[in-house]
């Protein structure tokens, strides 16, 4: 009984604060210690791992394929020891072989395309997270839609060398330049590609910090780079409201590079837009419209004139609702490496006598698009008439304001789209009040007697119906 007592008392007793915090303290320690050894002992590779690299860390050693091509069997053994692949080994992968009954040589495989299409599966085996988020990606579409080279897994993370994502964040390791090599030389020699690269900000943007790294979406489709601008540079639009009339039009009209990207050219863009769904409009996988539809409307080829962008957006709407596919314009750069030559904000142009005078560049050279199946835009070339023509004033005033060019026909064909807007409601309301007051002349009359009965005599001076011209 006095054991039981001893032990409640014993449960009971409270150590320490001090005592308790210097516990933790070296509890954290310990455990950080731990890692450091695992880690150290996660690079030396395994008895099975060094029998593969027996044969397989020999250059040169390579494969026929079926259709000619050559695969490298070759693997740096001391990548793969410090790689994140370490940890699970060679059998990780490729779980079906082992030594007993390792593939010969002569097995058949089709090419390197078709190989690498088939590590692709075994890489969502263990990666389905990531591997959902690639599916919905541009890259996926591109590959579904038989690209030949579309990234997959390994174009982007070597299979035998992936390292850490920390220690991918440096400028020199970004898999995206393979692909797009003079859109990342634009952004290397960018405010964020300096910062980044020369002066080591391990906060500057990276390509994966736009763009994200596994679902990456199309560019110029919806705000997806403007709110990532706008994700970093918080406060930017009460910035901008200070000394920039009208921001927020521009900000929903005009593209960052447009005004950030001094050096680049800029056009605008008029986007066929569908105003039920409330977003652009986009072509079906299968169903190419857009070109064939605009080539016909622009029987001479010299590009899109007034007429033909109203016959384009006539075929638009042929089927449903009237006035269902509007256009709305944009200003924008010309390329995608343009989109990435940002400069300093001390250079961004803030003079707006570039675009808001007689003859501005970014007003002579203008496409009109919808978005493709694969999410880039496709895009045809129109005359620059189509800004000015009375045709197609609603696809100014998807970015425009009276005043806004000092183009005067401009303002004119605006202002008249505005009073044609308002002579309706207002014509309406006036002749209704009319009829209104004719109306309670007309009872009045009756009431006071003044009106005279069907059948009686006319009043002298009163005209009568013989007296009315015919």
């Amino acid at each position: 009984m006095a054991i039981c007592r001893s032990k409640v008392k014993m449960a009971q007793t409270k150590f320490p604060a001090d005592l308790v915090i210097a516990a933790k303290l070296a509890l954290v320690v310990l455990l950080a210690i731990m890692n450091v050894t695992a880690r150290a002992a996660g690079n030396a590779l395994s008895e099975a791992d060094k029998q593969c690299l027996n044969c397989h860390s020999v250059k040169g050693l390579a494969k026929k394929l079926a259709n000619g091509e050559t695969l490298s069997l070759h693997v740096q053994g001391p990548a793969f020891a410090e790689s994140v692949h370490n940890m699970i080994g060679c059998a990780g992968c490729h779980a079906d072989v082992t030594l007993k009954n390792h593939p010969p040589l002569k097995t058949k495989i089709a090419g390197t395309r078709e190989h690498t299409l088939a590590l692709t599966e075994v890489c969502s085996s263990c990666h389905a997270d990531k591997f959902k988020l690639y599916e919905g990606s541009i890259h996926a579409v591109l590959l579904r839609d038989g690209n030949p080279v579309a990234p997959v897994c390994t174009d982007c993370h070597s299979p035998h060398a992936v390292r850490a994502k920390a220690a991918r964040e440096s400028i020199a390791d970004v898999p995206c330049r393979n692909c797009h090599g003079s859109i990342f030389d634009a952004y290397a020699e960018s405010v964020h590609g300096k910062a980044r690269g020369k002066s080591g900000n391990a906060s500057a943007p990276i390509c994966a910090d736009c763009h994200r790294a596994h679902d990456v979406s199309a560019a110029t489709t919806g705000d997806q780079l403007k709110n990532a601008c706008l994700g970093c540079h918080q406060g930017t639009l009460a910035a901008h409201q200070t000394w920039l009339p009208n921001a927020e039009r521009h900000f929903e009209a005009v593209s960052c590079p447009a005004c950030h990207a001094p050096a680049a050219k800029r056009k605008v863009d008029l986007r066929l837009y569908d105003n039920v769904a409330q977003q652009r409009v986009a072509e079906k996988a299968g169903v190419p419209q857009f070109e064939s539809r605009a080539r016909s409307a622009d029987a001479k080829g010299a590009g899109l004139d007034a007429m033909a962008l109203q016959s384009l957006l006539r075929e638009f709407n042929r089927e449903g609702i009237d006035n269902k596919t509007t256009l709305r314009g944009r200003l924008e750069v010309s390329t995608g490496a343009e989109a990435h030559q940002l400069a300093d904000k001390t250079q961004a142009i803030q003079d707006c006598a570039k675009c808001h005078r007689q003859g501005a560049d970014p007003f002579q050279s203008v496409t009109v698009s919808i978005v493709g199946p694969d999410g880039r835009p496709l895009r045809y070339g129109a005359q620059q008439e189509v800004l000015n023509s009375m045709i197609s004033v609603d696809s100014v005033g998807g970015f425009y304001a009276i005043g806004g060019t000092r183009i005067k026909l401009l303002d004119m064909l605006l202002a008249l789209a505005l009073l044609s807007g308002i002579a309706v409601p207002v014509g309406h309301l006036a002749l209704t009040w009319l009829f209104r007051r004719y109306a309670k002349k007309i009872r009045e009359q009756e009431t006071s007697g003044n009106v005279p009965v069907k059948g009686q005599p006319q009043s002298a001076g009163r005209p009568t119906d013989a007296d009315v011209p015919k």
